[in-house]
């Protein structure tokens, strides 16, 4: 009677555990759906530009010139790579999901503007309202409180076209 009590207690306890188990994973998978998720279908593939003025991609100067612009592999849609045309030139920059005011007509990186300093502020694909937007670095943050600030817009292509 005795081995009977603690073997049906073990059984009990092995239950419950499923039990518990189950409804944590069925808690995941609902928050997973109803919370929104930050994959937005932001800049796929590269990008080409010709930035006709110096400019700061996050943390990095650097100067007029063509680029390639990725998102960078396994960074989950948060880091990008800026890289001149003749590769001499690098920098890797946080992003986060952005939305546009409607879908672009064309491809363009957006820039904040403050005296005669440039700041990557967001990208965007032809046709695509999602895109990236660039986290503010101190620099900029600190440039920002002593200018006003204005916009430039320079359109941007696929690789290849």
């Amino acid at each position: 009677m005795f081995t009977e009590t603690i073997g049906n207690s073990y059984a009990g306890r092995k239950v419950a555990r499923r039990h518990y188990l189950l409804s944590l994973f069925i808690a995941l998978a609902f928050a997973l759906t109803i919370y929104p998720s930050k994959a937005h279908a932001q800049i796929v593939g590269d990008l080409e530009v010709n930035i006709p003025f110096q400019f700061h991609a996050g943390n990095a100067k650097l100067p007029a010139g063509q680029y390639r612009i990725r998102m960078l592999d396994d960074s989950d849609l948060t880091v990008m790579e800026i890289t001149s045309a003749d590769g001499s030139t690098s920098a890797l920059f946080q992003v986060q999901a952005a939305d546009a005011n409607s879908t672009p007509a064309k491809s363009e990186l957006i820039f904040n503007k403050y005296g005669n300093r440039y700041f990557l502020a967001k990208l965007f694909e032809e046709g695509n309202p999602n895109g990236s937007q660039v986290t503010e670095s101190r620099y900029e943050k600190r440039i920002s409180q002593e200018a006003a600030e204005a916009q430039a817009h320079v359109p941007a292509h696929r690789q290849g076209q």
